[in-house]
């Protein structure tokens, strides 16, 4: 289903993610990671047809020697510049030609999962490997690192290490998934933890509790959480308190699984969230709530919801064009005419 024009939300998007390998069923014993590119597709809501701009895989120095894992992590769009993350690099993208003109791959990089830029002109990267958040130039000077505990960085870690060719390092202790800005305070949320901290000012912290949370995007001096069995959080950064709890679940067909929660963008009274089709994980813990009642997978999709209505009023299917997970969506540009 595609919008009407009728709804005060950008008509364009890109949707980052990634291709699986080969689809599994949720009793597959393998390994849920299964990825072989990144995906950037540009789709239209008017219409719900789409561009794919990127397809993209990282090359063998900076990756594990066997079965890499390769998507797209979650991004930022600022002006024309599309910052994205692979497990083990950071790219900027001029778009919408999509010129690469910035490329970062440190050896401390494993698991990335965002990337977002500052007025400086430095990027704020979730190393989740490393249980770890740090600000980087991207000519590959690393500025600070802030283990998420609070703990020392290098504590579990050793800086000589090549992290790139280490396929995995879980258990991981917090999994900071995603970093955001309030005015000067870098944040991050916690996915092991469910909630999000500041990691320039610890004292300030949002315990968001309910299932394991990702996103968090700022808009209008509010916080916008999402947890990954699709609850939809409303958050106050100032006074680090969650101000309201929308259950996306109350909002779809009843014995339907919507999918792993992740990805967001907020446009007034409207937001735009993505749902990655379950995969198979020797983690199972992390996917237990998929298992309650469901009857019918939804498949990998972007849903739009009004939020005052409190209504889900359209979708789009995001599997014909190649995307098996969604991280991030982000408007285009208004002034910017795809080529």
């Amino acid at each position: 289903m595609a919008i009407g024009t009728s709804l005060p939300v950008g008509q364009r998007l890109y949707a980052i993610g990634g291709r699986q390998r080969g689809l599994r069923h949720l009793g597959a014993g393998v390994d849920w990671y299964e990825y072989q590119n990144g995906l950037v597709v540009e789709l239209d809501a008017g219409t719900g047809q789409a561009i794919r701009h990127l397809e993209y895989t990282s090359p063998p120095d900076v990756c594990p020697d066997e079965d890499a894992t390769i998507l797209f992590k979650s991004g930022s769009l600022r002006d024309d510049k599309l910052y994205l993350c692979t497990q083990t690099e950071v790219i900027v993208y001029r778009v919408p030609s999509f010129e690469q003109i910035a490329y970062l791959s440190l050896p401390l990089f494993n698991d990335l999962h965002h990337v977002v830029p500052t007025d400086a002109g430095t990027v704020v990267i979730a190393n989740t490997g490393l249980d770890m958040v740090m600000e980087a130039s991207l000519d590959g000077d690393v500025i600070q690192t802030w283990n998420v505990l609070g703990d020392d960085p290098w504590g579990r870690f050793s800086p000589d290490v090549d992290y790139r060719k280490v396929k995995t390092t879980k258990p991981h202790l917090a999994h900071p998934n995603y970093v955001f800005l309030v005015h000067d305070e870098i944040w991050a949320t916690r996915f092991e933890l469910r909630d999000a901290i500041c990691l320039t000012n610890p004292s300030k912290r949002i315990d968001i509790g309910l299932e394991r949370v990702h996103d968090g995007f700022v808009h209008n001096d509010r916080v916008y959480f999402t947890t990954v069995d699709g609850h939809f959080v409303i958050a106050d950064p100032e006074r680090c308190v969650v101000e309201e709890v929308i259950d996306l679940t109350e909002m779809s067909p009843e014995g339907v699984q919507l999918g792993w929660c992740r990805s967001v963008h907020v446009d007034g009274d409207y937001a735009w969230i993505g749902f990655s089709r379950i995969r198979p994980t020797k983690f199972r813990e992390n996917v237990g709530w998929a298992m309650r009642g469901f009857k019918r997978d939804f498949g990998t999709h972007l849903a739009l919801y009004d939020l005052n209505r409190r209504e889900r009023v359209a979708e789009i299917m995001l599997e014909p064009f190649g995307l098996n997970a969604i991280f991030s969506v982000c408007p285009r540009p208004i002034d910017v005419v795809s080529e």
